[in-house]
């Protein structure tokens, strides 16, 4: 019954895309592992093969990459009833440039890239909800990429405040100021500025 329950919001995120049917969710159940993980706990280092996708049933994680002089870039914030991945590793088989950490006590649900390739051969209505939530990302990380080019950082700031307004609840302010590619103390100034 728990092991249903974990998958419910899974469900429901495909459901709002196409309808799954009793054999998908099935496949979906037998195919993944629901795992428990403590706050900062690393699931993926630069360098490692991503062969595992998430889905956040309950909890928050950031996916983030080092430069050349050793500092933190937070590239993106995944909270519950979002899948979490590191898209050019997962999809090219080749190492990771990027980390990935949760940033509190999270459960999770996993499924490994055969096994998710497995379930796209053998259900072919499970293609197009993937195909979808793919495109779904896809523009949400060209969002965050035209941000980051066009808007001035009092801009970002306010744009991820009117997208995201949990996100201030749930990370640090150390973490926003590199995801929005400013430092901590800019975003300070901007904060006393609203």
């Amino acid at each position: 019954m728990q092991l249903q329950e974990n998958h419910q919001s899974l469900f429901d995120l495909f459901n709002n895309i196409y309808p799954l049917s009793a054999e998908v969710k099935e496949a979906i159940v037998n195919n993944s592992d629901v795992i428990q993980v403590k706050r900062k706990t690393r699931l993926l280092n630069a360098g490692e093969k991503s062969n595992t996708i998430y889905f956040i049933v309950k909890g928050a994680a950031r996916i983030y990459y080092l430069d050349r002089l050793g500092k933190e870039t937070n590239t993106w914030f995944l909270f519950e009833n979002e899948l979490l991945i590191s898209v050019y590793s997962f999809y090219t088989g080749q190492p990771s440039f990027e980390y990935i950490e949760t940033l509190e006590d999270s459960t999770l649900i996993a499924v490994k890239r055969e096994k998710l390739d497995e379930m796209y051969l053998n259900f072919i209505e499970f293609n197009f909800s993937g195909r979808k939530l793919t495109e779904y990302y896809h523009m949400r990380n060209e969002m965050q990429a035209n941000d980051l080019r066009m808007l001035s950082a009092k801009e970002r700031y306010i744009q991820l405040l009117q997208r995201s307004p949990l996100l201030f609840q749930r990370v640090s302010l150390g973490h926003i100021a590199s995801y929005l590619g400013i430092s901590q103390e800019t975003l300070s100034r901007i904060r006393k500025q609203k």
